[in-house]
């Protein structure tokens, strides 16, 4: 349980992260740790007394409100203690000390059952499935890269229990790249090198999320390298995700980036609409909401860049709804919203000036593309407006139709469907695209 509410507040901590300067989260949210999640309350370490105050004084709000949505409990509070309360608060609490035995760190919620495939993450899933199945048999090590919150921490956690339900006696062992750095330098300072050795090198599967973040750390490359030489010549399992590829890691020795490069590299793209909409779908099914296909559809089109900010939008609405005590309607949506995708909509990009940016682009006119004329001289360049007016804008699908002369919305959805697939199919029409955007966003 312990695990789970750590893990749950690291989501709290990346909601919060975007909200407040750089400085202030890491003087005031950074170093908060969590005890314990029981009736209903979050009770959290604050490092210093001067912490707390601001915390409750000026953060109070942000704070609860990020915990309610990461933990998924709209009713939830927090409770915020110094290090020297907990003693006798909580009696059963031990202060955190590394722990050797057993320890996965897997979050009970990412599991292939509730990962949703779509074109964005189909070859990712095909290879961690393979992994799961064929441990240090199929690709070894597996590499897993994407922008933050599209699926790859989940993707691993997902092989993880997969592996331990294959077989329970597997030593499974799940780590952040930051924490393995911390761990390396508490071993040193406390003599416990070979403790620290003998945990990661002893085990049948290693997960390393972030291995980014050891890039420039000579002391952790070095470790790390002979960690993998390790486990990989005595045929064990590594899986790596990070925000980049081996070869975009900079600073990165070259000896682990070839390492890195020996196995199978998985790329995960933003998830498209039809994608979005599925995740959206499962995860309301899964708190047992019946909500109409329109409220995906809208929501899915107004959140575009990734999984976690697309599932705190649903978080957010079903919160809004409990708090007013209505149900989950357009108009709904688009207020519970307001706040939260402030500053999402591209400043001076109007559906009006795509339109002219386009119409420019092929040498047509805004009416032209509103007309019913179907020669692909026209209808290719209405399609291309749909998908910008519809990644540049958080107008709504059935908008942008009738902003193009009163088509339906599955009429949008189609050629915003059309668009993505001669994106991923043709480098020339990707640049083409790219080319028309950096002109509309002015870049």
């Amino acid at each position: 349980m312990q695990q789970n509410v750590s893990t749950q507040f690291n989501d709290t901590l990346a909601i919060i992260s975007p909200e407040v300067s750089e400085v202030s989260f890491n003087t005031w949210f950074k170093d908060i740790k969590p005890v314990a999640f029981k009736n209903n309350v979050l009770t959290l370490v604050v490092p210093s007394m001067v912490a707390r105050n601001m915390l409750e004084t000026r953060y109070k709000d942000l704070l609860l409100n990020a915990v309610r949505i990461a933990y998924e409990q709209p009713n939830a509070d927090i409770k915020l203690m110094l290090e020297s309360e907990l003693d006798t608060n909580h009696p059963n609490h031990t202060r955190t000390q590394p722990s050797y035995k057993n320890q996965t760190d897997l979050n009970p919620k990412y599991t292939f059952d509730t990962f949703v495939v779509g074109n964005s993450n189909r070859f990712a899933h095909a290879a961690a499935l393979a992994v799961a199945e064929a441990p240090a048999r199929a690709y070894n090590p597996l590499f897993l890269h994407g922008v933050a919150g599209l699926g790859k921490t989940h993707l691993m956690h997902a092989i993880g229990h997969h592996i331990l339900e294959q077989n329970p006696e597997s030593k499974v062992v799940y780590v952040s790249s930051e924490s393995f750095t911390n761990e390396l330098i508490n071993s040193i300072k406390d003599d416990k090198n070979q403790e620290f050795r003998n945990k990661y090198r002893n085990v049948d599967v290693l997960l390393v999320d972030d291995i980014q973040f050891i890039a420039g750390k000579e002391s952790t490359q070095e470790e790390f390298f002979h960690t993998f030489n390790t486990l990989h010549g005595a045929n064990k399992q590594i899986i790596l995700t990070s925000d980049r590829s081996p070869k975009e890691i900079n600073t990165l020795e070259e000896r682990l980036r070839s390492r890195f490069e020996w196995g199978l590299i998985g790329d995960i793209q933003t998830p498209d609409l039809e994608t979005r909409i599925a995740i959206l779908k499962k995860k309301a099914q899964s708190k047992n909401l019946d909500i109409p296909d329109e409220i995906f559809t809208n929501i899915a089109s107004k959140v575009k860049s990734n999984i976690r900010e697309l599932e705190g939008a649903l978080n957010q609405i079903i919160a809004f709804s409990a708090v007013i005590k209505q149900q989950i309607t357009l108009d709904l949506v688009d207020e519970a919203l307001k706040d939260y995708l402030k500053g999402q909509e591209k400043k001076n990009i109007t559906p009006q000036y795509i339109l002219q940016m386009v119409a420019n682009h092929f040498s047509l006119t805004i009416e032209d593309l509103k007309s019913a004329k179907r020669n692909k001289a026209i209808s290719y360049p209405r399609q291309i407006s749909m998908y910008l007016m519809r990644e540049l804008t958080t107008v709504s699908l059935p908008k942008i139709g009738e902003l193009l002369g009163n088509r339906d919305h599955t009429t949008v959805m189609h050629g915003t469907s059309r668009i993505e697939e001669d994106i991923r199919n043709d480098v020339y029409f990707k640049n083409m695209i790219e080319d028309i955007t950096k002109n509309i966003q002015g870049n």
